[in-house]
This record gives structure tokens, C-alpha cells and sequence, in this order.
């Protein structure tokens, strides 16, 4: 395989698209391994410079160059991982993974593409709820990058074992400890239909200020997070129950004060878009379950709200 960014290089590769339809694959796991759309995008971009690093005669010999560059991926993600707990520890306030617009729109484009290509969207399923990615910050490097390559990917854990460089049965007791925490978190058991019901009257009930509205629909444990990455205003701790968590928003600049909220999918699932002057502000996922919020993630660090600036 010839390398198509060499100097001189006038003609298609024939390997390229192949090489290259491996990209969706690597952004969906990198995303869901680092709940960061950037950082993954920064992984698939350095995968694919180390691939072109490779001498031709190199590329030839590797019998299966996804497996080659999905081992590569996991391996920068797994180092992000273990650096990643450290660089948290210094964010100001709470760290929340980064959301994903709906599945019809622009997630991520390749460094100098210059075109919008389908392939580079993450797909949207349970394994990137919002509740499912909070869920997995709590897990360490190695249970993470276990379970999902196994549990979500479908990758045996032979060749996880390769990737995480530990034994077969070191990687199953990983993903079985990741189940573990999955499993505390039981399902909410809520249709789509119901979730959003409830999310459309939580954002009327804001915008009126009806505490007591806002209440009725917070469970009495409810849990409010937000992010502002220190670049924003934002509660540097989460807010803890339903009356607390109502009298904050109620609390919170409206439509009076220019802002507009919009009914959108977040990570798949019914969520608020606060705007601006036509700005996204800050995006709000929610944890519904019993036709009751029970968490609420409002990211408003404006360089985890990238993919919401068009559409």
C-alpha cells in the first residue's frame, strides 16, 4: 500500500477507502472509551499517523489493518485514560462527559476534509446515554477499555487481552467487574414517548419558575450536575434534592433574560439546549425513571459544546 499524503502522490490508493472506512469505527470507540468527542477525534487522527508512519512493505504485512488500527486506538485511549484521572483532578468543578447531538447531525469531521461525511458520526445507541457514560468515569482504565471493547464491541477477550496487556481471564474479571457497576444502575423501564413527556414539562415548568411543578417532577433524591470547566459560571458541586434542585432552576435566567430552550436529543435521548442569541449555552441531559428526573447533567464548558455551535 502506497501512502496517499507521501510527496508526488498522484493517483487513488486502492487500500484508502478501505483504510479509511475503518474511521466511524474507531470515533464510536474511542468516544464511548473517553466521553470526549475531541479527544477521540484526536485518537482516530494520531492512529492514522502512526498507519502512515509504517514503511508500504510494513502496511502489506499487517493481515488485517482494522484489527491493526483499532489495537492502536485502544492503546492511545487506554494511556489517555490512566493521564486522564490526574487532569481531572485539576478540573475545576465537576467533569461531565461530553454530549452528542442527534444522529442526523454533524458530529465530526476529518482534520482537513472540508466536507461533512456521514462516516465520522458517532452512532447513538444505549452504550452513549448520558447515564451510561457517567457510569463508566467511575470504572478504572482497564475495566473500561475491557468492557466495551468485549461487551459493546464484540472483540473476544483474547484480543482484548492483547490490547489491555493482561491475561484472558484478568480481561473477563474486568468486564465482569465493569458489569457489576452497570448493574447498579438498573434501568430506567421508561419509553422514549415518556421520557420526553417529562422533560418537555420539566422545560415548561422552568420557564415558568413553578416550583412547585418542578418538584412534582424530581424525584425526592433527584441530583443536578453541572459543568463549566472554570470557563463559565456553573455549581462546582452537584445540587441535591428535589427542592434544592427546583429553587436552582427556578432561580436560573429565563426567556426573559434572552434565553431559549429547545427540546433536543442528547445522546440519543430527549434533552434541553439552552440558547443564547442563537448560541448553544449549555446542553442538559436527563436520567429518567417512574415519570421522575432523578439526574440532571448540564454541560456548559463551551469547549465541550463544539458539535452543538450549527444546526
Amino acid at each position: 500500500m502506497t501512502n496517499p499524503f507521501a510527496p508526488g502522490h498522484g493517483q487513488a490508493d486502492p487500500g484508502l477507502s478501505a483504510i479509511m472506512s475503518e474511521r466511524r469505527q474507531l470515533t464510536n470507540l474511542a468516544y464511548r472509551l473517553l466521553g470526549s468527542l475531541a479527544d477521540a477525534e484526536d485518537v482516530v487522527q494520531e492512529t492514522y499517523a502512526r498507519w502512515y508512519a509504517m514503511s508500504p512493505p510494513k502496511q502489506e504485512a499487517i493481515d488485517s489493518p482494522g484489527a491493526w488500527l483499532t489495537t492502536v486506538a485502544s492503546r492511545i485511549c487506554l494511556d489517555m485514560l490512566a493521564s486522564a484521572r490526574a487532569r481531572r483532578e485539576r478540573y475545576v468543578g465537576e467533569w461531565i462527559p461530553e454530549p452528542l447531538p442527534d444522529r442526523t447531525e454533524w458530529i465530526g469531521g476529518w482534520p482537513g476534509s472540508g466536507t461533512v461525511d456521514p462516516a465520522d458520526r458517532v452512532t447513538l445507541d444505549e452504550s452513549v446515554n448520558m447515564a451510561f457514560l457517567v457510569v463508566l468515569e467511575a470504572m478504572t482504565p482497564a475495566e473500561r477499555v475491557a468492557f466495551i471493547l468485549h461487551d459493546v464491541f464484540r472483540y473476544p477477550f483474547a484480543e482484548v487481552a492483547e490490547i489491555v496487556g493482561r491475561t484472558p481471564a484478568a480481561c473477563r474479571q474486568l468486564a465482569s467487574s465493569a458489569r457489576r457497576r452497570i448493574r447498579a444502575s438498573p434501568p430506567d423501564g421508561v419509553s422514549a414517548a415518556q421520557r420526553a413527556d417529562v422533560v418537555r414539562a420539566f422545560k415548561q415548568a422552568w420557564e415558568a419558575k413553578d416550583i412547585d411543578a418542578l418538584i412534582g417532577l424530581l424525584a425526592p433524591d433527584v441530583t443536578a450536575t453541572g459543568d463549566g470547566g472554570g470557563l463559565v459560571t456553573a455549581a462546582l458541586h452537584p445540587i441535591e434534592g428535589a427542592e434544592q434542585v427546583a429553587r436552582f432552576f427556578a432561580g436560573r435566567p429565563g426567556a426573559a433574560s434572552g434565553v431559549t430552550l429547545v427540546e433536543r436529543m442528547v445522546n440519543g435521548q430527549p434533552g434541553l439546549v439552552a440558547q443564547l442569541g442563537g448560541v448553544t449555552v449549555s446542553v442538559m441531559a436527563f436520567d429518567v425513571a417512574g415519570n421522575r428526573i432523578h439526574h440532571i447533567w448540564a454541560v456548559l464548558n463551551p469547549d465541550k459544546l463544539r458539535a452543538w455551535t450549527t444546526g
